[in-house]
C-alpha cells in the first residue's frame, strides 16, 4: 500500500509487480500454518514455483492446483534453481490499469467440474476405454455425442456437461457399457487396466469430458480388440479446463462475471460498504464493469481498502458484461455476488 499512498515514494518508483518464489518441497506445510506464505501466494502476479526437481510430477500438479485455487490472477511458472528468463518476472505492469487486463486475459476463465476433453470421430463399431490406475480410485464422465471441434463447439459442449455433471452419476464398473449423454462415475479402484466399452451404430465424432486429464489415468480408446500398443485411436482435438477444486485454505480467490449494466450509485455504495467491512481481508482485486450510460469499460483494481479506477476503450460491438476476481481471507462468495448482482440495472 505504500507504493498508493506515500505520494514521495509514488513520484519516485513505480510498482510493477509481485513475484513470489514458493519453494516446491516445502509449501504444503506452510499453507495453512504461515499467514505471511499464504499472503505472499495471494498478493503476487508471477508465482516461480521453484525446487520441480525435488518433487514428482503428480504432487507438483497438485500443489500447482492449490496455487491457482488460492490466486487466479497470478501466472504460475515451473523452475530449477530459480533458473527463469528475466522477461518473464520483469516489465509487468501487473499494476498499470491500461496494460494489465490485457496481459492476463484468461485469469477469469469459468471453472468446470471436469478438466479434459478429447474429442474422437469414430465409425460404426464397439470400442474400448482404458484406464490405468492413477490419482483417484474413480473419475467422473460425459460422452457428448455430435461433438464439434473448434473453440465455440466445445464451449457449447461444455455448458451441457456442466448441466449434466448437476445431475446424480450412474457408477460403472469395469466390463460395463457406457452410454452417451450421461454422467458416468467410472470405479477405478482394482488394480491394473480397467476397460469399459462404447457400442457405436453410425459414424460419429464424440466428446469426453472427464474430471481428470488423459495423461493422468493414461487414459486410451481403441477398437474392441485391438493393441492397446499400436492401436489406440488418436484425438481429434483435445482441451484442458479450469477444473473446481476444493482446498481447506482460508485465502482464496473469488470470479464474478455477469451480463448486463450496473448502476453507478448502487456500484459505489456496495463497494464502498464491502471495502469498510471487509477490506483488511480482501488482499488483491481486479476486473472491468460495464457502467451503465457509458461507451467505454471502466476497469479497475485494488489494494485492501485502497481503490483505483478509470475508463478503459469503448465497448463497440462487443457484448456488454462485468468480470471481477477478489482475492482474500474467508471471502464470502455467496454474499458478494448477490452484492453484485444487485447493482444490476
Amino acid at each position: 500500500q505504500t507504493f498508493f499512498m506515500d505520494d514521495e515514494i509514488r513520484a519516485e518508483f513505480e510498482l510493477d509487480g509481485i513475484v513470489t518464489l514458493v519453494d516446491a518441497a516445502h509449501i504444503e506445510q506452510q499453507l495453512g500454518r504461515s499467514d505471511e506464505s499464504t499472503e505472499q501466494v495471494a498478493f503476487a502476479d508471477v508465482l516461480v514455483l521453484n525446487k520441480t526437481d525435488l518433487v514428482v510430477d503428480d504432487a507438483l500438479d497438485k500443489i500447482e492446483v492449490r496455487l491457482r485455487d488460492m490466486n487466479r490472477m497470478a501466472r504460475v511458472i515451473r523452475s530449477e534453481m530459480a533458473d527463469v528468463s528475466v522477461e518473464t518476472v520483469l516489465n509487468l505492469a501487473a499494476f498499470d490499469l491500461d496494460q494489465a487486463l490485457e496481459r492476463r486475459p484468461t485469469f477469469l476463465e469459468p471453472e468446470y467440474p471436469f478438466e479434459w476433453t478429447g474429442v474422437y470421430s469414430l465409425d460404426t463399431g464397439r470400442y474400448e476405454l482404458s484406464l490405468a490406475e492413477g490419482p483417484d480410485p474413480a473419475m467422473s464422465l460425459v460422452i457428448v455425442p455430435d461433438q464439434g471441434t473448434d473453440d465455440s463447439a466445445l464451449r457449447e459442449g461444455a455448458e451441457w456437461c456442466v448441466r449434466r455433471y448437476a445431475e446424480p452419476a450412474d457408477d460403472i464398473r469395469p466390463g460395463d457399457e457406457i452410454p452417451v449423454g450421461k454422467h458416468l462415475n467410472l470405479l477405478l479402484d482394482s488394480p491394473g487396466r480397467k476397460s469399459f466399452f462404447l457400442e457405436v451404430d453410425t459414424q460419429v465424432r464424440v466428446g469426453l469430458y472427464a474430471q481428470h486429464t488423459a495423461e493422468e489415468f493414461d487414459l486410451q480408446l481403441t477398437s474392441n480388440g485391438a493393441p492397446h500398443v499400436n492401436g489406440v485411436i488418436p484425438a481429434e482435438v483435445e482441451r484442458t479446463w479450469v477444473a473446481q477444486h476444493e482446498h481447506d485454505d482460508e485465502v482464496g480467490s473469488i470470479a464474478i462475471e455477469t451480463e448486463g449494466d450496473v448502476d453507478p450509485g448502487r456500484l459505489n455504495a456496495w463497494l464502498g460498504e464491502l471495502l469498510r467491512e471487509r477490506g483488511v481481508d480482501i488482499f488483491r482485486m481486479k476486473g472491468f464493469i460495464s457502467l451503465a450510460g457509458e461507451s467505454r469499460r471502466f476497469v479497475f483494481q485494488g489494494v485492501h481498502m485502497l481503490f483505483d479506477g478509470q475508463p478503459d476503450r469503448p465497448w463497440g460491438d462487443t457484448p456488454r458484461r462485468n468480470q471481477l476476481i477478489f482475492i482474500g481471507r474467508n471471502l464470502d462468495e455467496r454474499s458478494m455476488r448477490l452484492g453484485f448482482e444487485a447493482c444490476l440495472i
